[in-house]
């Protein structure tokens, strides 16, 4: 049986682990932080979601938030969210990804260029990857405007915009533009997301996979990329 270390050095053995942690968390707080909110919430999030889905279970939160957002439909509401759900996708996120890889690799910001494109067609890939697997039906609750045809689960469009909205502001986040970047992704990313319920062609446990699932992949392949950071 090893002997009790005298409360001298039980003492000084704790403020030194207490200085080493301090020192760990100075060099690694704002990395450890990053892992926490971009991918463990995130994958715990998104886990809840699958899981209920997968068990057969309704989200009560899905139908009353359908029903409301149908009930404010107009033609101004019309023309905004049709605008919003363009550019989500083919028409608005889909080419800014191309045309800011090309930019950065342009600028010679290599690693920036690699670390955009790693998360940009991973995470449509893994949208595709994921869409089959839970084979979840588009609501019919009425006939949509702009009527989707394949799976609902999760959300392509809340996937890509949250996708585009993370790299910039990973990227930015060191710059003036930091601010200008979080405040246009504030607005974009949810009204994109709002966009799919008001058209009646995503559930919104759909959007909230697809920011979960998205965020937690960004954050993934930005610790990867600049793990030496």
């Amino acid at each position: 049986m090893e002997p009790t270390p005298p409360p001298e050095q039980a003492a000084e053995a704790i403020v030194e682990e207490a200085r080493f942690g301090a020192a760990f968390l100075r060099r690694h707080g704002l990395r450890l932080l990053l892992l926490f909110i971009g991918v463990l919430l995130p994958m715990w999030g998104f886990a809840e979601l699958a899981d209920e889905l997968r068990e057969g279970e309704a989200f009560p939160f899905d139908d009353p938030i359908l029903h409301f957002a149908h009930g404010l439909a107009n033609v101004g509401f019309d023309r905004t969210f049709l605008l919003f759900s363009a550019l989500g996708y083919m028409w608005g996120v889909v080419p800014f990804d191309i045309a800011f890889v090309l930019w950065l690799a342009i600028k010679r910001r290599y690693r920036s260029s690699l670390f955009a494109a790693i998360s940009f067609v991973g995470s449509a890939l893994l949208n595709l990857a994921t869409k089959p697997v839970f084979a979840r039906d588009r609501p019919s609750l009425w006939e949509s405007i702009a009527p989707e045809h394949n799976y609902s689960f999760p959300s392509g469009h809340a996937m890509g915009s949250m996708t585009l909205a993370c790299v910039c502001m990973l990227l930015a986040w060191p710059t003036r533009w930091r601010w200008p970047v979080v405040i246009g992704s504030a607005i974009f990313v949810p009204m994109v997301g709002l966009s799919r319920i008001y058209l009646g062609v995503h559930y919104p446990s759909d959007i909230l996979a697809g920011w979960a699932a998205a965020s937690a992949w960004v954050a993934c392949c930005f610790l990867l990329v600049f793990r030496r950071r």
